[in-house]
Parts: C-alpha cells; sequence; structure tokens
C-alpha cells in the first residue's frame, strides 16, 4: 500500500503502509482492503498545499455556488448578501474601535473621555447587533439551502441510476463510479456549509486588511506574516491526522467487522456451541491495542507541529508589535490606532488560518461532487433509450433470429446463435447445466440485454428499435434471488406493479393463487405486517414462506409474459410441484409462460423444452420427444435426477 511512514513529525504527511496487527493478520491474512470505487479520493487531502489551496479556492467556490444556485436561488443570494454584510459589519466595528481607543486616550477628564467615545460605542453594540442578526439569516438560509442541495443531488443520481441498461449495472467500473457518486450529494451538501465558512473567512481577512491598509500599509504583510505558521500548522495537522484515518480506515473496519460478528444473529449459534466468542474477542483487543498506538503516536506529532507553528507565529507576533512599537516611537501611529492595529491583525490572521481548513473541505469533496458529475454523463451514455417503436399489445410470436450476446467481461459469448420462437399462450422450459446461457437468455427476451448480433422480434419489431419501456409493461419477472423488500406483506405483492389498478380483490386473488393468503392468516397484522425483522413489530419468513410472496407478486402484476427463473429453489418437493403447477396454469390465462429449471420433474409438463449448452441450443421438443431420443441430454439430465430420487 506504499512507503512505511516516516516518524518525523514536521515531515509532509505521506500515505503509508499501516501496521498490521496479530489479530487482523489471523483473521483476514493481512490488512483489508474494500474495492469500491470511492478510494480513489482517499489520500486526495495530501495532494494539497496552502498555496494550492489559495489558487483552487475561486473554482471550489465557483462549483459550490452553481449547486447551491440550481437548488434554492433565493437562499443562496440571502447567504451571499449576509455574509458580505457580516463582512463590512466587523470591518466598520473595527474603525469604530479606532475611534473609542482614541476617545479613550484622549485627553481630558475620564468622564469627558467616555461621553467623546459614547457614540462610537453606540454605534459598535448597533453593528454587534446588525451582525448577529445577519449570521442569524445566513445560518438560517444556509440550513434551508444544504439540505435541498443534497435531496436534488440524490435524486439526479438515483434517477439515472435506474434509468442506465442492465449491461451497465453489472459493468464493474460502472459500479464503482456509482460506489464513489453517491458521496457525491452528502459531499455537495458538506461544500455548501464549507463555502459559507470560507467566505466567512474571506470577508473577515478582507476586513482586517482593508482597516490595517486604512491605518498604515505596512501592517498588512505583518498580517501575513503570523497567519502563515498558523494555516501550515491547521493544514499540516488535519493532513496527518486524515493520513492516519485513511491508512487505517480499512483495521477500523475490520475490528467492527469483528465485533459486529459477536453479536450478529447469524453467528450466534456458533459463538455458543463452539465457543467463538472469546476467541474472537480476543483478536478484537488486539487489534484496538494496536489502534490506540497510533492515535499516541498522532498525539505526540500534533503536539510538535502546533509547537513550531507557535514559534513561528510568536515570532512574527512579535516583529509585528515591533513593527507597531517603531511606529508609535516615530509617531506614525497613536496608541488607538495601534490598538486597533493589533486587534485586526489577530481576526485577519485567525480567519486565514480558518479558511484553510474550509478549503482542505472544499477540495477534498468537490472530487465526490465531480464523480456525481462524471455519473450523471457516464449514465446519460448508457441510459435506457426513451420512445421507439411502441407495442401497445403483446405479440403472438416472439423470434430469435441467430442471437449472440457476450457480457463486457468475458472473452467467450454466453449466447452463440440462439434461434427459437415463442407462441403466445404457451409453456416454454428452459434446461441446462449452470452456465449454459439459460439466464441471459430470458434477459434478451425480457428486454433488459439487447443482442450483439442477429436480432429478437417481438411481432415484427425489432427489439433494438422497440420502445423497452413498452416491453417492461409486458414482462413479469420472478428469479430465485428475486427482491425481498422489507416492506409490508401487502406492498411485496403489489410492488410487482407499483401505481396499478387496485381494483377490488385483486390483491386477494395474486395471494390465493400462491397461497399467501393463507401466510397472511397466520401473520399479526396480515398484509399490513412489516417483513423486516430489523424494525419494531416486523416479522421474518421462512424461504418457502417469501416464495409465496414472490409468486403473488408475479400474479398481481397481470403480464402477458412471465418469467420464472428457477423459482422453486427454496421449497419442499411437495410445494414446489404445486408452485409449478400454478405458474404453468398461467398459461390458461393466455399469458406466455417461460420456465428457467434444473428441476426435470418440474419443466415436463411444458410444450416445448430448449436444452441449453455452452450458449447454444442443442435440443428441442416435448418431454416424451427428448425422451424418445437415446443420446439426448435432456433424457440423461432426467434420469439422472430420477436415479437420485429413486435411491
Amino acid at each position: 500500500m506504499g512507503e512505511r511512514r516516516t516518524r518525523r513529525p514536521l515531515g509532509r504527511p505521506r500515505r503509508i503502509a499501516p501496521a498490521v496487527s496479530a489479530g487482523e493478520r489471523e483473521l483476514f491474512g493481512g490488512a483489508l482492503r474494500y474495492d469500491f470505487g470511492w478510494v480513489k479520493h482517499e489520500y486526495a487531502m495530501l495532494d494539497l498545499t496552502p498555496f494550492a489551496a489559495v489558487r483552487a479556492l475561486p473554482r471550489l467556490l465557483a462549483t459550490t455556488l452553481r449547486i447551491a444556485r440550481d437548488a434554492d436561488r433565493r437562499a443562496l443570494y440571502t447567504v451571499g448578501l449576509t455574509e458580505v454584510g457580516q463582512g463590512m459589519a466587523q470591518a466598520f466595528g473595527l474603525l469604530l474601535t479606532n475611534e473609542i481607543l482614541a476617545a479613550l486616550f484622549g485627553t481630558g477628564p475620564a468622564g469627558e473621555r467616555l461621553r467623546a467615545a459614547l457614540p462610537a460605542l453606540l454605534a459598535v453594540a448597533v453593528l454587534a447587533s446588525v451582525g448577529a442578526v445577519l449570521a442569524s439569516l445566513s445560518t438560517a438560509a444556509t440550513g434551508r439551502l444544504e439540505p435541498k442541495v443534497e435531496r436534488l443531488a440524490t435524486e439526479g443520481y438515483l434517477r439515472r441510476a435506474v434509468a442506465v441498461e442492465l449491461s451497465a449495472i453489472e459493468d464493474g467500473e460502472f459500479r464503482k463510479l456509482l460506489d464513489s457518486a453517491q458521496f457525491g450529494a452528502l459531499s455537495a451538501r458538506a461544500m455548501v456549509g464549507a463555502c459559507v465558512a470560507a467566505l466567512n473567512g474571506i470577508f473577515g481577512i478582507l476586513a482586517a486588511g482593508g482597516v490595517l491598509t486604512v491605518l498604515h500599509p505596512a501592517l498588512l504583510p505583518l498580517l501575513v506574516l503570523i497567519a502563515l505558521p498558523r494555516g501550515w500548522g491547521a493544514m499540516h495537522v488535519a493532513q496527518r491526522r486524515y493520513a492516519s484515518r485513511m491508512n487505517w480506515i480499512e483495521h477500523e473496519r475490520a475490528a467492527r467487522l469483528v465485533s459486529g460478528l459477536i453479536t450478529d444473529r447469524g453467528s450466534a449459534q456458533e459463538i455458543r456451541v463452539h465457543r467463538a466468542g472469546p476467541y474472537l474477542l480476543d483478536r478484537y483487543r488486539d487489534m484496538a491495542e494496536t489502534s490506540e498506538a497510533e492515535q499516541t503516536r498522532l498525539a505526540h506529532g500534533r503536539a510538535v507541529t502546533e509547537l513550531t507553528a507557535a514559534a513561528f507565529s510568536g515570532a512574527a507576533t512579535l516583529l509585528t508589535y515591533a513593527a507597531l512599537g517603531a511606529l508609535l516611537a516615530t509617531g506614525r501611529m497613536d496608541i488607538a490606532m495601534a490598538g486597533t492595529a493589533a486587534l485586526a491583525v489577530r481576526t485577519g490572521s485567525a480567519n486565514l488560518s480558518a479558511l484553510i481548513a474550509h478549503v482542505n473541505t472544499l477540495h477534498e469533496e468537490s472530487l465526490y461532487v465531480r464523480d456525481l458529475h462524471r455519473l450523471t454523463a457516464e449514465a446519460d451514455r448508457r441510459a435506457i433509450p426513451a420512445g421507439g417503436t411502441p407495442l401497445p399489445d403483446f405479440p403472438g410470436k416472439i423470434v430469435f433470429e441467430d442471437v449472440v450476446f457476450r457480457y463486457p467481461d468475458r472473452e467467450e459469448p454466453a449466447l452463440r446463435g440462439v434461434s427459437l420462437t415463442l407462441t403466445a399462450g404457451t409453456v416454454v422450459a428452459l434446461v441446462g447445466a449452470n452456465g449454459s446461457g439459460k439466464s441471459t437468455l430470458v434477459k434478451v427476451l425480457a428486454g433488459l440485454h439487447l443482442p450483439d448480433g442477429g436480432r429478437v422480434l417481438w411481432g415484427g419489431t425489432d427489439l433494438a428499435e422497440a420502445d423497452r419501456y413498452d416491453v417492461f409493461r409486458h414482462v413479469a419477472v420472478l428469479d430465485q434471488d428475486f427482491q425481498r423488500w422489507p416492506f409490508t406483506v401487502r406492498t411485496n405483492i403489489t410492488i410487482g406493479e407499483p401505481g396499478g389498478d387496485p381494483a377490488p380483490g385483486r390483491l386477494e386473488r395474486a395471494a390465493a393463487h400462491s397461497g399467501a393468503d393463507r401466510l397472511g392468516a397466520t401473520l399479526p397484522r396480515g398484509y399490513d405486517t412489516l417483513l423486516a425483522r430489523q424494525f419494531r413489530g416486523g416479522s421474518e419468513l421462512s424461504g418457502g414462506q417469501w416464495q409465496t410472496v414472490g409468486q403473488a407478486r408475479l400474479r398481481y402484476r397481470e403480464a402477458s409474459l412471465v418469467i420464472a427463473d428457477e423459482p422453486t429453489s427454496a421449497l419442499d418437493p411437495e410445494a414446489e410441484v404445486d408452485s409449478f403447477r400454478r405458474i404453468r396454469d398461467l398459461a390458461a390465462e393466455g399469458r406466455t409462460v417461460v420456465l428457467v429449471s434444473h428441476r426435470m420433474a418440474g419443466v415436463q409438463a411444458a410444450d416445448v423444452i430448449h436444452v441449453l449448452h455452452e450458449g447454444r441450443i442443442v435440443e428441442s421438443g416435448s418431454h416424451q420427444e427428448l425422451m424418445d431420443r437415446p443420446e439426448s441430454r435432456y433424457r440423461r439430465m432426467y434420469q439422472l435426477q430420477a436415479e437420485q430420487y429413486g435411491s
């Protein structure tokens, strides 16, 4: 993971390989490394220097302001005006401070000097009140702006994520971009707050610098001399803390993983029976102690850095006061002006140090916002095309003509010259070994993938030219990994056609078709029972019970083409036979049913069976026709399974 860390507290923070605890090495074989898209930005903050931060500031501010403008223009203007107002109030406050000091240090009785200072004191009080009101308005506008920015960015991210081709979701590089861009919304929100803080710092620096220029131009460089060491120290400490966090992030994740396993429900049985708990607890302690040593080292380094920065800043402060003394001694500045200058220097240097920290935040978060923009462009490029030839009615036939399909990450095609015809109202079965191309074929059939070669004709319409969303409207899919939504039973069924016609009895008919009605009767709140144990009042279903819910969802959709891909994997033999019967019965309603299964007994009643091998259809026919062929691959698979049940 990189070079070893230098032990010099003032050395530039670098990406290095952290120490690996014995527990981590024993449990995980070494340091873990998550291969998600966001890891490429883990060390972004180390690339920034104070001068680079200043150069990057205009670009970062412009990016944030564009995001905020799109979210809430009025709130953005409110923030901008109130921050400018606060800066002006701060500048006038410093100038009035000079008048107050001049009056107080003037000649005459104390009462007269206080009366002379009173107007300026009242003006300072008014400015302080105005500044407080402006700060409050800025806080309120920022609070209104931040969630809107996050919501708009999140909506844009999700809207594009659901609209891309399935091939994009299955593409590893696009997945990494999705993983990285998902932080873009939070980063956009964080940039708003950091931008407001940076603007506050900028206006504070301008106010202090302007006052110093009015008092004496020679004081302005001294402000920079005081602020630079403090800014360097703040950035250096932040970067070292950041580097340490990034270097140890996988170690901490591993420790959390171990602690989670100790209390996890899935591992609870072995934790107790195998006495794995004390073993894992010992490894957790070892990993935690290794991390504690790193925190101690970090604290020592921070102390040295802050001491060094304070020493340089102190030397610059002494130089500043020496300059003020010289100006006082030569009569170029009176004592009131010197007091005002000292206050302006302190205010400006503090603002500059804070500004550098906020630019750090802007720089890091902007990388994720940039990923969000990259995702937007890439998702738009890979989106399912809108429009096309409409398919208002389900066709009488769907024809595959010499179809070829290849996944981007594989050299060999998943489908090789597949030709077949599906007739409406029939039951078609696809069988074959794992990897033979069955699931890929049904994805192409459903319009989820477009073929790389050949054609898929829905009636007379080429799938590549059809309105794909019209195609999806005719299709219902149930596979062995169908989504088990952490919602109510009712929603888990009706989500098969969200927004569909909630006609009376439709839900009940779908549930009765699969047997989910009997399941609902046993649950505490019937169809309104929450199927998520992690929430209070939630229930948990067995695999077979979930299967009945999934089949009810399939029936509720009332699609013309029903695809059931290994739909009975979690069922016992009796329930499996019943499930296949219910799915085949859908063809009696005029639907086309496509069954994908390894279970030969479940597909033998299909009108036609296609046997796939290495991406090709090698046999087709009814169950009896295929069994009558002595060298039939289907016959061999069927007999192997029959022998298992007969033994």
